[in-house]
């Protein structure tokens, strides 16, 4: 367990982790008139690095958060990702925001293969913790929302990076003073044995990966895009960017309490038959969002949202459940790679899809990726909660 300090500490690190990756995409139409570039959908491409970087780095990341040290790994994520991000605000082409992006990628791709292993250690109920610390990444997501719509109506887009690199580089220093030196790297700790024999582990990394990144292909699709879907289905507020960006954070933070609940239940029903009921409930939201306009769209919105917010925590439960501390991160590192630069193609989509055939399209391929998650969850192996309670097996 962690003291109080490093723990609220590493919540925070994985708001700013998500904040940063959408501050681009609430700021980018803004962006793109700054640097003359005629339309949103044509500058969105250029944000696809950052996410393929974020994928990618997580395999050295792990490795070095296994062998080297996770507390080290995390201040590194901590002074990097602000610095990264004052770069971004320095920028002045396309091309120059391309590669800043990229940095800030690699800086974000230190936090789930280092930070979620690192706060699980010891953790006496781990789908909890995995619950609470969905719910800040989330609350994160609604930051970038709310704060960039504030600063880019009264400060421009850069204030919209410059203020949070500032604060990022603070919490790297406070982490660096409050969480304890690790007496070793968790990779030459003995490990523990085994606890599910009869689980084929190979299959277990393959249907895992394979969900992982058609959830995460559908978290990018719909953080990604959820700005500009809102300003085109919700007239009444389409010309206000700040008013955009709080309803908006509305959704982000309401439908974060999902993750709560999840983590509550992760605990103690099956992981499978909960993992299905969620994705189900997408499917469901996205059919609603594709016929409904204004206020009925932002429910559908908020019902979709709460329930790929949902579905984060199953990947990290199931890393938890059945790979050793020792290896957690690696594990996780590998599984990150795989997933998140395999989906950061829905970055790039976005922008051609929605400019070619509109928004009603792109919410089809999102409802199409939340059927494939589905079918790939079903082939998921009986488990128990996380909990590990007798006789709560899924179907």
């Amino acid at each position: 367990m962690h003291n109080k300090s490093t723990s609220l500490l590493l919540n925070i690190g994985h708001a700013l982790d998500h904040m940063f990756l959408l501050i681009f995409a609430t700021a980018v139409t803004t962006i793109a008139k700054d640097f003359g570039v005629a339309r949103w959908e044509d500058l969105m491409p250029y944000s696809v690095a950052a996410f393929f970087f974020f994928g990618l780095g997580s395999i050295p990341a792990g490795r070095l958060g296994d062998l080297w040290g996770r507390r080290q790994m995390m201040i590194v994520f901590f002074i990097g990702i602000g610095l990264a991000s004052l770069l971004v605000a320095l920028t002045q082409s396309p091309m120059q925001l391309a590669l800043a992006l990229a940095l800030l990628g690699c800086a974000a791709s230190i936090y789930h293969p280092v930070g979620i292993p690192m706060l699980v250690q010891g953790a006496q109920r781990p789908g909890w913790t995995i619950g609470v610390n969905g719910l800040a990444g989330n609350l994160g997501l609604a930051a970038a929302a709310v704060v960039t719509g504030l600063f880019v109506k009264y400060f421009g887009w850069r204030m919209a990076f410059v203020i949070p690199g500032v604060v990022s580089v603070g919490c790297g220093v406070l982490f660096a003073m409050s969480a304890p030196r690790e007496a070793m790297a968790p990779a030459k700790k003995k490990a523990a044995s085994g606890q599910h024999e009869g689980v084929s582990v190979p299959k277990l990394l393959l249907v895992m990966t394979i969900a992982s990144t058609s959830g995460s292909m559908l978290f990018n699709f719909s953080t990604s895009s959820n700005y500009e879907l809102l300003a085109s289905k919700f007239v009444a507020i389409s010309q206000d960017p700040a008013q955009i960006g709080t309803f908006l954070a509305g959704v982000y933070v309401l439908a974060s309490l999902t993750q709560l609940l999840v983590g509550h239940l992760l605990d103690r029903v099956a992981l499978k038959t909960l993992y299905r009921s969620v994705i189900a409930v997408q499917f469901v939201g996205l059919l609603i969002a594709n016929y409904t306009q204004g206020w009925w769209f932002y429910i559908a919105q908020l019902i979709f949202m709460a329930a790929i917010f949902g579905s984060i925590p199953f990947i990290d439960a199931m890393i938890v459940r059945f790979v050793d501390d020792a290896m957690r991160s690696r594990v996780s590192g590998m599984r990150l790679a795989v997933s998140l630069g395999a989906s950061s193609l829905a970055v790039w989509l976005i922008g051609p899809i929605v400019k070619a055939a509109g928004f009603t399209t792109l919410v089809w391929v999102m409802a199409a990726t939340s059927v494939m998650t589905f079918a790939v969850v079903s082939l998921l192996p009986g488990t128990t909660s996380s909990s590990g309670s007798p006789g709560k097996t899924s179907a």
